[in-house]
């Protein structure tokens, strides 16, 4: 009788590639795709004589390509060479047109790095308080982008290369098998993406093929009589959603433990294989046996130096990196006791939070305790500055963020501290966010535009009365609910002391009132 698999221990790495945000190609002159969210005029107009390998043609390294390289894996914990060799990567594919890759070999700009993943809930949702896994990088090195198949050429019946993408600079970054889990695979990939895009190294638009994850899974099995055994090695390419990437790993955890059972392969030399991902079906699909590295011929690129990074330059690129996205998460959830998801939709975009420290930095200098000022300040963007930042994408077409709406530090910090002396209802500060937000006000002092707009509270018992009485006798039954006991009524008569005030009566001094007249107080 045949065994049977007892156990399934997944064994699980990923080879990330990140199009780097240069505005040229990293050995050409021609523009890169990866720098702009615009389609290109056509197929292979982001071209020159290098990508198309002309004759005589010749490489010149980008340095900005190198930077970012650079700061990437900083930001990653990984080592910086001060020694970086070219190499020549052999093979042949129709979008390759010199037949060969220029990257990175035993050399590369970034070695051996450690990255902690979170750790996750049962539904794989990030949990702050459990411990997080340690991820190895083995390497990060940079080298040029391929082009693309198009296969619906002459009405579908031709396949075409397109090369616009051919030479855009690639930062791979490959980690150790550390990865048990699709949850794993993708909460590392969701927060590579945030630091990438935090330190500016790409725009990340997964649709555009700015970042594409190719996990690499294999499993070992434990059998019913006794051996262990290692599945060979899939590879999924070019997978450019979260969704894509939880759904490829977690069919070959299931796949591959049938497969042995069907044919007996176990992992060995050649036994690697590529497989792509159809996103209707869900399932992976073979592809083509995979290369080992000794069959792509590396040799030295003779056409370009070796990289020598000294220490200057290596503190120079360093002081460009920021506080990174998992910390400032941690940050706001902890000091300003937002949710985690409050915070994670933070995070997503650095000019946000750059504009939400500033606040409370503004908002601590007026006395304001910080972490009141940064809870205060978060819900103020995730809300009211969301909304308005939605309506105008909805305008132009193009993404908003609050961070663009031209509200800055010093007008939130006013707003808050107007909020904080009672000066100002939360209404209020709504108003006066979206009025700063406009052509009218932008640019003017917190303040004087909510004076000018009404909504300074009024503090005139006087005249906060009169409105009482005018709502009580303007809603007799509302007035006689409250009376009875249901309290709950009395926000009819407060939205009718709001509206008669115009917005200027705070509302808890004016619900305070209305029990005390209805007998509720």
């Amino acid at each position: 009788m045949p065994p049977t698999v007892q156990h399934v221990r997944p064994i699980i790495g990923m080879e990330i590639h990140v199009e780097l945000s240069t505005r040229a190609k990293v050995f050409a002159h021609a523009p890169s795709p990866a720098c702009t969210l615009l389609e290109p005029a056509g197929a292979n107009v982001m071209t020159d004589e290098l990508v198309l390998a002309l004759p005589g043609s010749l490489p010149v390294l980008n340095r900005r390509a190198v930077e970012l390289s650079m700061l990437v894996g900083m930001a990653l914990g990984c080592a910086i060479a001060d020694l970086a060799v070219w190499d020549r990567k052999s093979y042949f594919y129709p979008d390759l047109p010199k037949a060969y890759q220029i990257s990175q070999y035993a050399d590369p700009i970034c070695g051996p790095g450690v990255v902690e993943v979170p750790g996750l809930d049962e539904q794989g949702e990030i949990d702050l308080d459990a411990d997080p896994t340690p991820i190895r990088i083995t390497r990060a090195h940079l080298e040029e982008d391929a082009g693309k198949l198009v296969h619906d050429c002459a009405g579908g019946t031709g396949t075409g290369v397109d090369l616009n993408r051919a030479g855009t600079p690639l930062l791979e970054i490959v980690t150790e098998p550390d990865f048990v889990s699709a949850a794993q695979c993708v909460a590392f990939a969701r927060e590579l993406r945030r630091v990438c895009r935090f330190v500016g190294a790409t725009l990340g638009v997964m649709q555009r093929g700015h970042m594409r994850f190719e996990p690499n899974i294999n499993c070992e099995l434990t059998l019913s009589d006794g051996r262990k055994v290692r599945t060979p090695i899939v590879e999924v390419k070019n997978l450019n959603s979260f969704r894509a990437l939880a759904g490829a790993v977690d069919y070959e955890l299931r796949a591959q433990p049938e497969r042995y059972l069907e044919d007996g392969r176990e992992m060995g030399v050649g036994a690697k294989s590529t497989r792509g991902w159809d996103d209707e079906r869900m399932t992976t699909v073979a592809q083509r046996d995979k290369e080992d590295a000794h069959d792509y011929r590396y040799f030295p690129d003779p056409d370009l130096p070796p990289v020598v990074v000294d220490a200057a330059w290596r503190e120079r690129v360093r002081a460009a990196l920021c506080e990174l996205p998992m910390s400032r998460l941690r940050r706001y959830v902890k000091d300003y006791g937002l949710a985690l998801k409050q915070g994670e939709q933070l995070v997503e975009e650095r000019p946000v939070c750059d504009l939400l420290d500033a606040s409370v930095e503004a908002a601590a200098a007026t006395g304001m305790d910080p972490n009141d000022a940064g809870r205060q300040a978060a819900n103020l963007l995730l809300q009211a500055g969301a909304r308005i930042a939605n309506e105008r994408a909805q305008e132009t077409g193009d993404p908003v963020l609050p961070s663009d709406l031209g509200v800055n530090a010093p007008q939130i910090a006013a707003l808050l501290a107007m909020r904080a002396e009672g000066a100002i209802s939360a209404d209020g500060v709504d108003t006066v966010f979206e009025a700063l937000a406009s052509g009218e006000h932008a640019g003017g002092d917190a303040r004087l535009v909510a004076e000018t707009l009404g909504v300074i509270i009024v503090r005139d018992e006087g005249q906060l009365e009169t409105w009482c009485d005018e709502a009580i006798a303007a809603m007799p039954e509302i007035a006689d609910d409250v009376r009875a006991g249901k309290v709950q009524a009395v926000g009819r008569l407060i939205g009718d002391v709001r509206k008669r005030s115009g917005g200027s009566a705070d509302a808890k001094s004016v619900r305070e009132m209305l029990l005390n007249k209805l007998g509720q107080g």
